[in-house]
């Protein structure tokens, strides 16, 4: 399949809420499947007890919300209010449980609405990060907390996880992750040959594929993406931040790319690229997980690192990337990144590195506005 085939293959995929691939494969093994909320939740846990692990990321642009906004108040981002009302039309009845966890205020009251409206139909579990790293007892709290995941699915999937099966499982991630590492890797220094919505929607199709399929995609892609006949253009070179739960509108990634960007790296689909460094397969494999999130973990604002500030790795980020500014790209009533915005522009402005802020919602349409602050920022500094 050449390169524009597989793209439109990810693309048909990500436009159908109802994922026929997820019902597919639950028919072929006689699975269940278990539902995520951004930004990172323990896919190989999930996997290793024979059940496929499903990304929620919302309803995007094309969902009205009819019923969800009765549920929450009127300052609440938009992937909360689509998730309910995704659930609410029966949208997601191919999950048999869903996981939550401590990224927000607002997803852990999303927890609750969803016990209180969609159990015992579907099982509702909220994971407990530790939320300082630097304790010395944060591996050993984490390992606890993993070992309840584990058998809370073995109590819902009435079957063992063996050390063997989870050792498996984390092999299979960490190839997966190993694929995205290198796609990113032509991003940052061919990013002509692959434009961001291009590598998003190979990223995001492993929302809903089990991790050794979404490989084979991304295995295809890498052989094929060389191929492309495509000239360099006159663009800067910019690092998106902010998207790291809530994902933009594919439409509005399409508009930064074409007002001027090449974006050679992002915190898009975040939780599928945690680890900056594979998971150890020796030793106790819970252990290796709890380890690894806590000492090989990717930053985000929903991630508190007080041992390296997330100021100081977005600007390690630029660098290494050798990117000329930052895009912020934010969702409307995104605490978590919104607090943030500050002390990261405090930061790049005594580095003297550029950047302009975006703010966005699923539910968006239009993005003239958006395409003229970023062409307006792109001449400032082509021109400068």
């Amino acid at each position: 399949m050449d390169f524009e085939s597989l793209i439109a293959q990810c693309r048909e995929m990500i436009d159908n809420p109802l994922h026929p691939e997820v019902l597919s494969w639950k028919e072929k093994t006689g699975g269940k499947a278990v539902g995520y909320f951004p930004v990172y939740s323990p896919l190989e846990i999930v996997y290793a007890n024979g059940m496929l692990p499903v990304g929620i990321m919302g309803g995007g642009n094309k969902l009205d919300v009819e019923r969800a906004d009765s549920y929450f108040g009127s300052f609440v981002c938009s992937i909360v209010k689509s998730t309910t009302e995704l659930a609410l039309r029966g949208d997601l009845k191919y999950l048999d449980g869903i996981f939550f966890h401590s990224i927000c205020d607002a997803a852990r009251n999303l927890s609750f609405v969803f016990k209180r409206n969609f159990s015992p139909q579907l099982f509702v579990e909220y994971i407990h990060f530790p939320q300082n790293p630097s304790s010395p007892s944060a591996v050993k709290y984490l390992v606890s907390e993993l070992e309840r995941v584990r058998k809370k699915l073995e109590e819902v999937n009435g079957r063992p996880m063996t050390e063997e099966n989870l050792k498996q499982s984390i092999h299979a991630y960490n190839e997966n992750r190993r694929l995205m590492q290198n796609l990113y890797r032509i991003k940052a220094e061919a990013p002509h040959l692959l434009s961001t919505p291009e590598a998003y929607l190979l990223t995001s199709v492993g929302n809903w594929l089990p991790p050794e399929d979404h490989s084979m995609i991304l295995r295809a892609a890498l052989e094929e993406v060389p191929k492309r006949k495509i000239r360099p253009r006159d663009k800067i070179r910019v690092v998106l931040e902010g998207s790291f739960c809530e994902q933009p509108p594919l439409e509005l990634l399409e508009v930064v790319d074409e007002a001027g960007c090449y974006i050679v790296d992002d915190d898009l689909l975040l939780g599928r690229r945690w680890y900056e460094e594979e998971i150890p397969l020796d030793g106790n494999p819970v252990h290796s997980l709890a380890e690894s999130y806590i000492n090989r973990a990717r930053y985000s604002s929903v991630s508190h690192d007080w041992r390296r500030p997330r100021s100081q790795r977005l600007v390690e980020r630029v660098k290494q990337s050798g990117a000329t500014a930052v895009v912020f790209c934010i969702a409307k009533f995104c605490e978590p990144a919104l607090l943030d915005y500050p002390l990261f522009k405090d930061v790049l402005e005594r580095e003297g590195i550029p950047h302009v802020s975006l703010e966005f919602e699923e539910k968006m349409w239009t993005f003239e506005t958006l395409k003229t602050s970023v062409e307006t920022f792109v001449e400032s500094i082509l021109f400068d």
